[in-house]
């Protein structure tokens, strides 16, 4: 990647999740600034410093940028960026109401500098949307798919196969952002959702799909193929 490619990539406008953060912490560091020449206190200044950090780290945690999807039919795409931890058959958990036979599980754990912005991996109609409340452990760990905060959409491909994206928080994630409903008729790559701040997201592709990707390997969300249907 050029230089200026990654200062487009960094620069990237922020998802309108970021608003609130960067509107606070702005306030914030102004308003600290301000006081701290007005009292001349350094520990105002601080605040400042720290707010400026802030709204700086939120700017890049929250960038969106824009992705070439591939326009092939039939293919697979990363919903998130991030790298790959897991990539193995299991039978889905029953929440996720896909049936008992083992499928292919591929997790990507999101670390906080990854672009958090969740695509959908292939088009298709949501047919079933579940949130579960849950818990706040690394997600790292393979028992997060089942123990984590998390939420499940099933899409149902033309060919009636489903697939079904899990968001799911992690250690210091708080909050995820589902912006489409069942019944809706998604397109591969569009955006889909995001997770905050550090997380993880699932794919269970069809019992007759193989991934063709592996344990390792970095994801760019939209765009890498994870496999072929």
């Amino acid at each position: 990647m050029s230089f200026f490619s990654s200062l487009k990539f960094v620069l990237s406008r922020p998802h309108p999740e970021a608003r609130p953060f960067l509107l606070i912490s702005a306030l914030l560091s102004s308003m600290a600034y301000w006081a701290s020449r007005q009292f001349r206190c350094s520990f105002l200044r601080y605040i400042g410093h720290m707010s400026t950090t802030f709204f700086a780290f939120c700017l890049y945690f929250f960038r969106d940028p824009e992705r070439v999807t591939p326009t092939h039919p039939d293919i697979v795409v990363a919903p998130a960026d991030g790298r790959i931890i897991s990539v193995e058959k299991v039978v889905p958990p029953q929440e996720l109401d896909i049936g008992t036979i083992p499928v292919w599980r591929i997790a990507i754990f999101l670390s906080v500098l990854n672009v958090h912005v969740n695509r959908v991996p292939a088009t298709g109609t949501v047919t079933r949307i579940r949130y579960t409340p849950g818990l706040f452990i690394s997600a790292h760990l393979d028992k997060a798919s089942q123990d984590n905060e998390r939420n499940a959409i099933t899409i149902t491909l033309p060919d009636h196969r489903n697939i079904t994206v899990v968001q799911i928080a992690g250690l210091i994630a708080r909050r995820i952002v589902c912006s489409i409903t069942e019944g809706t008729s998604v397109r591969i790559g569009e955006r889909f959702g995001l997770i905050r701040f550090g997380s993880r997201t699932d794919v269970y592709l069809p019992p007759d799909v193989d991934p063709l990707v592996f344990v390792g390997q970095t994801m760019i969300g939209g765009e890498t193929i994870l496999a072929c249907l």
